[in-house]
């Protein structure tokens, strides 16, 4: 007898096809960020593959700063019809940013819902990298909200000075600071490099600069070893012996040497190339025209510090201060004693400003000192004036901070800008200040 019978209306089938067909095997999904390690002025390429057509995927970025200070950010994206997703050539269409942007997960960090807020991610030592961990996340997860699991992981290192370069610790005279030579013999054009009004030592911008080619002084002008500790008033032959002892390192080619400043820098960059013949250009980053605070003092020549009036000082609901209209105006006829008289400068200019700058109104103080100059018949100047950016602009990639910790007040204030801009800003900037500083320094 048959072991099977055929049932009544009924046919065979085989067992197995009672079971739903198996899954396609998943593809393990991979993220790759090139180079692994690399410089911090340079843009890395980010590559995702092995998702499924058109999948909507998280992509976050975290990184800690000296202290442990988390910063973090995302962005939304959607792999191609291959699985795919490209940084450099696919849209962001959500999250921090939007828009291609390879290097938008970098500039967008920011502090983390746990940390408190405005704080900047800059780097306090030069030797060590700045770790970016960057992770894949399926589906489009809001900015701060807890993310599901991984499903990719890269880390990547972002270097602020390259092999080769050496640091060496000033304590030279009066002069602090550090000086970064480049490798090899050199001589290299010579640039000293000073920051704001924060204070102490910052030194990852000069290392960057001699790791493209310049002997760099970071120079501390308040606030750092025993130079004083606030800035009430500054005497340019501190700046003056700097000046010289750079011109005259056998590391340095001659004749001349350049200066760069951001904010009161900058101003103090103006002042060195109008009354020292050792500088011969001058990088001036959201600077003023007119000498600000504290009073500027040259043997028996005082110019005196615009003040700033904090009747004029705004504050949001959410604490944020304005400074905007605070400092005095350096067009009004009683306050023509601040001016620097830049046109007795031999040497050439680049003024760099933020048309969104909410610090001060570094695009007006750029205009002023071009209508200076063009009055006493100079053209020795080029302008680069960014739509959108605000500030501090720092060398590429710099996280963009639009409220900002200041030290000295130690209270937010507003410094403006978009960060998208601001971000193209200091991209754009960085190629064009070297490329002014090489064309003026040999």
């Amino acid at each position: 007898a048959a072991m099977w019978r055929a049932l009544p209306g009924c046919c065979w089938v085989p067992a197995r096809s009672l079971c739903p067909p198996a899954p396609p095997p998943r593809r393990a999904v991979s993220l790759a960020v090139s180079p692994a390690a690399g410089l911090a002025d340079e843009r890395v390429e980010t590559r995702v593959a092995g998702l499924g057509s058109g999948q909507p995927v998280t992509l976050r970025a975290l990184a800690a700063d000296e202290r442990g200070c988390l910063f973090q950010s995302c962005a939304h994206y959607r792999a191609d019809g291959r699985g795919r997703l490209h940084l450099g050539t696919d849209a962001s269409h959500g999250g921090d940013y939007s828009g291609v942007e390879p290097m938008g997960l970098f500039w967008s960090l920011a502090p983390a819902g746990m940390e408190r807020p405005y704080q900047r991610l800059v780097p306090r030592s030069t030797a060590t990298p700045m770790k970016v961990e960057v992770s894949v996340h399926r589906g489009h997860s809001l900015s701060g909200a807890v993310p599901g699991p991984a499903v990719a992981k890269a880390e990547v290192e972002r270097w602020f000075t390259a092999p080769g370069v050496r640091r060496i610790r000033l304590k030279e005279g009066s002069v602090r600071g550090s000086l970064f030579l480049p490798p090899g013999d050199g001589p290299f054009p010579g640039v000293i490099d000073m920051y704001g009004d924060e204070g102490g030592l910052i030194e990852f911008r000069s290392s960057l600069l001699a790791t493209r080619g310049f002997a760099a002084l970071s120079l501390p002008y308040f606030d750092f070893e025993d130079l004083p500790k606030v800035m009430k008033e500054l005497k340019l032959e501190y700046f003056e012996e700097a000046a010289r002892f750079l011109q005259r390192h056998p590391k340095v080619k001659g004749p001349g040497i350049g200066v760069i400043g951001t904010g009161k820098g900058a101003e103090l960059a103006l002042s060195m190339i109008t009354f020292l013949p050792e500088v011969v250009a001058a990088v001036s980053i959201s600077g003023c025209s007119s000498n600000t605070v504290a009073d500027l003092r040259y043997g028996q020549m005082t110019l005196p510090g615009l003040r700033f009036d904090t009747n004029k000082v705004s504050v949001s609901d959410a604490g944020v201060f304005d400074i905007f209209e605070a400092l005095d105006d350096p067009t009004n006829p009683a306050n023509s004693s601040c001016m620097i008289p830049i046109e007795k400068a031999e040497g050439h200019f680049l003024l760099v400003v933020g048309e969104d700058d909410r610090v001060w109104k570094s695009s007006l103080y750029a205009e002023l000192a071009i209508g200076r100059l063009r009055q006493h018949g100079r053209e020795n100047f080029e302008l680069l004036s960014y739509p959108g950016a605000g500030h501090r602009i720092d060398p590429p990639s710099t996280p963009f901070c639009q409220v900002a910790m200041d030290r000295v007040l130690g209270v937010p204030v507003l410094g403006g800008g978009e960060s998208k801009a601001h971000a193209h800003a200091q991209e754009h900037s960085w190629g064009k200040i070297q490329e002014f500083l090489h064309s003026h320094l040999g």
